[in-house]
């Protein structure tokens, strides 16, 4: 096996394996055992830059790869000239609310907006800049002017009428007028060089702005991104970064099962109902050009009681728990089964992750084939083994061993592993990580 891999990355990859959490770049050097995962999002990505729409849960519970799966379909996605962000589902960020979780939750996602120039989120400012110019060169193209002449005040109607005549043909057109007017008055800041109204435009679009008559007073628009419209806002963006020429918008929300562990039945039920709309939207095609993801647990996808399928509409789109554990895999389902890696797969994994060690350190370790082996054994063999160990847990203990046959030349891989583990093996607990069993019990203001 030979990877080609910088340094820089590498040593990515590695600081967030050992830190227990998927690495946001390189992960496709990391992709075992998924290659019927991957030829599905790659067809839905395809559907998706064509004009269509699409959801899908990935369902499994702790370690089973449902973090790495998202952060997969975001690398895939850029890949393929998706704008894409990925966010986690907390206590402070809902589908709906009334007290600003909603709104929270859609900065956070354009907080973490990515494209292939900005990997590392923060991109809606280059891609409001995008917009602005491609608007400026389509004016400049149509009235046979320079791009300097569209900084002239005298032209400035030119430019304002293009955006607002673009995003009134948006499907979505919750908010689409009054995107138009925040792209125009950042337009009106970068022709005047007001940087505080290109602040104040990028943070109406942030959401960032909280009252109307702020609003109102600051860029002339009457409405805000709030807790009842944010799912507005988001479509708006997934048709105009179509219009810069992306391929659409791919979002990613991990650890749903936040709003299983949500104490009041009603506050559940109304985060429910809004996924059922944006289900709705995008298997119908009502949200052109975006794709939205879920990794959730199997009580969060199909518990009665507290569960999505306890919202009664929802549990009749989601299909039964019983088909999730078929032989036959049926890869078009809308909630799919992340089956947990096996040993091979996991073998595969270590063997790939200490060629990634090896290319950083600019070194080649004693670790032989034999030496992966001798360790999943001590792994395996351990009590407890066969219900907590994860993936994850393997992982950081291996690259531990890594470390220490590297820094400890004088002992050899088997005198390292076998001190670690030794005669008697201490027992696999649960991760504390772990806490998806654990409901929330506090009084909740809604």
């Amino acid at each position: 096996m030979t990877i080609n891999i910088g340094k820089k990355l590498s040593g990515e990859i590695l600081r967030a394996l050992e830190a227990g959490v998927v690495p946001i770049k390189g992960i496709r050097y990391l992709l075992v055992g998924r290659t019927k995962e991957v030829q599905e999002i790659v067809t839905v990505l395809d559907s998706v830059e064509s004009g269509e729409s699409d959801l899908r849960i990935w369902v499994g519970d702790f370690g089973s790869g449902k973090s790495f799966m998202l952060r997969t379909i975001e690398n895939l996605a850029i890949q393929k000239n998706f704008v894409s962000s990925t966010v986690d589902l907390t206590p402070t960020r809902r589908f709906y609310a009334t007290d600003g979780k909603a709104r929270a939750l859609y900065q956070a996602i354009v907080d973490n907006l990515m494209i292939k120039s900005s990997q590392n989120g923060g991109a809606i400012q280059s891609l409001f800049q995008e917009a602005i110019n491609n608007t400026m060169q389509q004016v400049a193209n149509e009235n046979e002017l320079s791009i300097m002449d569209l900084f002239d005040s005298n032209n400035k109607a030119l430019v304002q009428n293009k955006i607002l005549e673009i995003t009134q043909t948006f499907e979505s057109t919750g908010l689409s007028f009054e995107m138009g007017q925040s792209m125009n008055k950042y337009y009106e800041g970068l022709i005047t060089n007001n940087q505080l109204l290109q602040t104040k435009a990028l943070r109406w679009i942030q959401g960032d702005i909280r009252t109307k008559t702020e609003a109102k007073k600051e860029l002339g628009i009457n409405k805000i991104i709030d807790d009842d419209n944010w799912y507005d806002a988001l479509k708006s963006l997934s048709e105009l970064f179509n219009r810069l020429g992306y391929s659409g918008l791919v979002v990613n929300f991990d650890e749903a099962v936040n709003l299983y562990k949500l104490p009041r039945s009603t506050t559940r039920e109304r985060n429910y109902e809004r996924i059922l709309n944006i289900y709705n939207d995008c298997k119908t095609g009502y949200a052109p050009h975006l794709f939205v993801n879920f990794g959730a647990t199997r009580k969060t996808v199909f518990d009665e009681y507290r569960g999505m399928s306890s919202y009664g509409a929802l549990k009749g789109r989601l299909g039964s728990e019983r088909d999730l554990d078929s032989k036959l895999i049926n890869m078009s389902r809308t909630a799919l089964r992340l089956r947990p890696l096996n040993s091979e797969e996991i073998f595969t994994l270590l063997e790939t992750i200490k060629e990634i060690f090896d290319i950083h350190h600019e070194t080649t370790s004693d670790v032989k084939l034999e030496d992966i082996h001798f360790y999943m054994e001590e792994q395996l063999n351990r009590p407890g083994a066969d219900e907590f160990l994860t993936p994850r847990a393997v992982i950081k203990e291996f690259l531990e061993i890594l470390h220490l046959t590297r820094q400890n030349p004088e002992f050899s891989v088997m005198e390292i592993i076998n001190m670690k583990f030794g005669n008697d093996p201490t027992p696999v607990e649960k991760d504390k990580d772990d806490t998806d069993d654990e409901i929330e019990t506090e009084i909740e203001v809604f």
